[in-house]
């Protein structure tokens, strides 16, 4: 099976037909999808301008769609190399017991669905590693009390999620599945009874 490097230069390389080009860049999203496979997807076609189901996309749109695609790739496994290091680390100190935010982690090694949009079309706008910088440094600060991406404090608590873990808060307002590490106690209670209310 091609690796992501292999699939951007598949993606690239205007000797290929195009139809191929975007079968690449599809499956650059097995490898690394940020919002989940659809998410992502849908993400990337409308920043680039394309639609989802346009067969024959400008080249140019493509590799745009995939420049975006890797420099959110970069700054997520510059991340897992960090995490690492820190985790090396706390072992070597006798720090063996994994926090919350190692738990969740675990969940997205890889960087599949780590800001998971179980709805495809209800995604972040800004550009992938704008998001997941914010992400990230959510993750290295205390918990707050609203979406560490768009900043909404509307977050709703849902159940049967397409995803790992399969409930928990998610911003209405950029549909995202707000990671529980940088939510407070206090947050998370508050979407748990928003989800409560709402189903009353």
């Amino acid at each position: 099976m091609a690796g992501f490097r292999s699939l951007a230069r598949q993606v690239r390389d205007p000797g290929c037909d195009l139809a191929l080009r975007r079968y690449s860049l599809r499956k650059c999203l097995e490898k690394f999808a940020p919002y989940g496979h659809r998410a992502t997807w849908d993400h990337l076609c409308s920043r680039a301008g394309f639609g989802p189901e346009d067969r024959s996309p400008d080249p140019a749109r493509l590799v745009a769609a995939l420049e975006e695609l890797e420099e959110a790739r970069d700054v997520w496994l510059a991340y897992e190399t960090d995490f690492t290091e820190r985790r090396r680390k706390e072992k070597h100190d006798g720090l063996r017991r994994p926090g919350s935010v190692d738990d969740w982690h675990r969940l997205t090694w890889g960087g599949f669905g780590v800001a998971w949009c179980d709805d495809p079309r209800v995604h972040p706008d800004e550009p992938l590693a704008v998001v997941l910088r914010r992400l990230i440094a959510a993750l290295e600060r205390e918990p707050g009390s609203s979406c560490p991406v768009c900043g909404g404090e509307r977050l709703v608590w849902k159940y049967g999620l397409d995803h790992e873990p399969s409930s928990g808060p998610v911003c209405t307002d950029c549909g995202i599945l707000v990671p529980l590490p940088v939510l407070s106690p206090r947050a998370l209670e508050h979407a748990r009874r928003g989800r409560l209310l709402m189903s009353a």
